[in-house]
């Protein structure tokens, strides 16, 4: 990379704008020009390390998810570990996620290289966790895997898609209780 090293405070400030402006204003309002003047930076200092307004709510969400606290944490008992990890990603398309995620899906459907990233990085990590916290229960004999275990994931994370891009219902606790039900049934001894 060539240029003045990268300012620790001057990218988080550009990630945290990015992220409040899409959240604020939506997706089609976070532009780059907005995200520099909000996070009090160049548009130089943001096209210096980002393309695109894409990489940056990427890469915004990338930081996110790492600084999530204990995503992978169990409880020892499944289910509950089940409705922990889906009522806080919930949880997060309200405080910050949802508009970013919605638009990212939406532009990734035209460029597969942000496709294979967001799927590499965001969503794939926490399908991956979901995924583990099933598959411990299998091998507790607390499930049955009577469904394949990927399928269930996506029941499970595809009914939240389907809701926020929808928007015909809320994606909420009560959701994330109503799914871990139904795969409390789907995986039953």
């Amino acid at each position: 990379m060539r240029g003045r090293p990268r300012s620790e405070e001057a990218r988080r400030a550009i990630l945290d704008t990015a992220l409040r402006i899409c959240h604020r204003d939506g997706y089609r309002q976070v532009t780059i020009k907005a995200i520099a003047d909000e996070a009090g930076v160049g548009r130089q200092t943001v096209y210096r390390w980002w393309p695109d307004r894409a990489q940056v709510l990427l890469d915004a969400l990338i930081e996110l998810r790492e600084r999530e606290p204990g995503l992978d944490r169990r409880t020892g008992d499944t289910l509950r570990d089940v409705e922990r990890i889906l009522a806080r990603t919930f949880e997060l398309t309200h405080e910050s996620t949802g508009p970013a995620l919605v638009g990212l899906m939406a532009d990734a459907q035209d460029d597969p290289g942000l496709s294979d990233r967001l799927q590499g990085t965001v969503i794939g990590p926490r399908r991956d966790v979901l995924r583990d916290i099933l598959l411990d229960g299998v091998e507790a004999g607390e499930l049955a895997e009577n469904v394949p275990l990927p399928l269930v994931v996506d029941f499970a994370f595809g009914t939240m898609w389907y809701r926020l891009l929808s928007r015909h219902a809320p994606v909420d606790d009560r959701l994330a209780a109503e799914i871990t039900a139904a795969v409390a049934r789907l995986l039953a001894r």
